[in-house]
């Protein structure tokens, strides 16, 4: 529940800046402003306020402002406007203010991280310490791209796709880059320079991780599950695991499949806790029915380095982060509709709420990184040229300024229709992902 109210909250706001955005330009280019709401469907909270409208809804899910002489929200067709009126009606403004108008939302959503991942950085955030290291492999995972392509824990990449690579974070960006298209990574291993060459199914869209390829993780204890095998045992958060019924556990990885080996039965697990060696007694359970994996109920522990900048290098490093992010977003969705990109990558606003109330639980630099992120997805979302969106109607202003004049009413109600339809079998697909990873574990 916690996570369902924060992750409400910041979605919240991140429609909150993209309405305010229309808003605001609104109210400089003369037009006046009927309603301001977030979310839609029944009223829950309504104020009057001057001549607009403020209301918040009981669906969480978006946002509208309505403007005289625009339609939409929920009265239907407009009374005839008098001459006053017509002054500051949305479509009597000049094509210049009606973009201006609808480009402000978006706008402010691609605006929104400039401002807020410079504070992130400028309070400090906690990055994985394997991102500014050597991108060197510490586990593949059985049945991946990399598995087939013939990575082999302690392979070192070098370059992919001629272009070099000097840490796990640098690595990834360039995955992403070339999602969908063959990679061509040059590997170091056992002294000596190998090629190995793959084309990821998913393109690749998450970095190494998605194609198996995990980074070194020590058999160190980071979380204990209450209530749990590990925890009744007495394991401790910071123990190390040095085996497992007399096999020795050289990293995080060894110790599901030894467990998964070993089964339901009492195991000596020997942990090394303040440099001495102590041996507890732990037995695997599972929690669901046959076919599910035994567990004692433990978590790694991430190894992170906490980095706080100072003013203008705060400024310089959100500004940088939010412009690679903006690009990462942009391959992805042209991957995407190239087919390089499974559709199963798209995430719709279950998968948006849990992300943001995940982050809301945590540290103020995440929920400022997650903030950022979503509200670039919001944003180059409402670009996209489909009639109902944002990105629709400016694509109706290029088209009167290109001509001189503005699509005919029915290419426009045509249109809409046309985009209607999409938006419905884009949010029925997102839906639909969000489901199977909810419910069935799907990825």
């Amino acid at each position: 529940m916690v996570t369902l109210i924060a992750g409400i909250i910041m979605l919240g706001i991140l429609v909150f800046v993209h309405e305010f955005g229309h808003f605001c330009v609104a109210k400089m280019a003369g037009v006046k402003v009927l309603k301001f709401s977030l979310g839609f469907g029944p009223r829950l909270v309504s104020k009057k306020w001057g001549e607009t409208e403020y209301m918040i809804c009981a669906i969480p899910l978006g946002g509208y402002v309505q403007m005289l002489g625009e339609g939409g929200g929920e009265e239907g067709e407009e009374a005839p406007l008098s001459p006053e009126e017509l002054e500051r009606s949305f479509a009597n403004k000049p094509v210049s203010r009606r973009t201006a108008i609808i480009a402000a939302g978006p706008f402010m959503n691609l605006l929104l991280p400039f401002l807020v991942l410079p504070v992130a950085y400028l309070v400090g955030v906690n990055l994985p310490a394997y991102l500014d290291r050597s991108p060197c492999i510490g586990h593949v995972v059985a049945g991946t791209d990399g598995a087939r392509a013939g990575f082999e824990p302690g392979d070192c990449l070098v370059s992919i796709n001629g272009d070099e690579v000097a840490t796990w974070s640098a690595t990834n960006n360039a995955i992403i880059s070339h999602a969908g298209s063959p990679l061509d990574i040059e590997v170091a291993r056992g002294g000596s320079l190998t090629r190995l060459v793959m084309t990821p199914e998913d393109g690749g869209v998450e970095g190494l991780q998605s194609l198996g390829l995990l980074p070194r993780q020590d058999a160190v204890v980071g979380g204990l599950a209450p209530g749990m095998p590990a925890q009744e045992a007495g394991l401790a958060v910071g123990d190390r695991i040095v085996a497992i019924a007399d096999r020795p556990i050289e990293s995080w990885y060894d110790l599901k499949v030894n467990i998964q080996e070993l089964g339901a039965e009492p195991q000596a697990f020997v942990v090394e806790r303040g440099g001495e060696l102590l041996e507890l007694t732990i037995t695997p359970v599972r929690e669901e029915a046959d076919g599910a994996d035994y567990l004692i109920g433990i978590a790694p522990h991430q190894d992170t380095v906490f980095k706080r900048f100072g003013l203008v290098d705060a400024i310089r490093a959100g500004a940088e982060r939010a412009l690679e992010l903006i690009e990462l977003t942009l391959v992805f969705i042209q991957k995407l509709f190239a087919g390089h990109v499974s559709a199963k990558n798209i995430g719709g606003p279950i998968t948006v709420v849990q992300i943001a109330g995940q982050a809301a639980q945590t540290d103020l630099s995440s929920v400022l990184t997650i903030l950022a992120f979503l509200s670039i997805q919001l944003g180059i979302l409402n670009l996209l040229p489909i009639p109902i969106l944002d990105g629709g109607h400016l694509f109706f202003n290029l088209f009167e300024l290109v001509l001189r004049r503005p699509l005919s009413l029915r290419a426009r109600e045509i249109a809409q229709q046309i985009g209607l339809i999409l938006l419905l079998l884009l949010m029925g697909l997102a839906f639909y992902n969000d489901i199977v990873r909810l419910f069935f574990g799907g990825q």
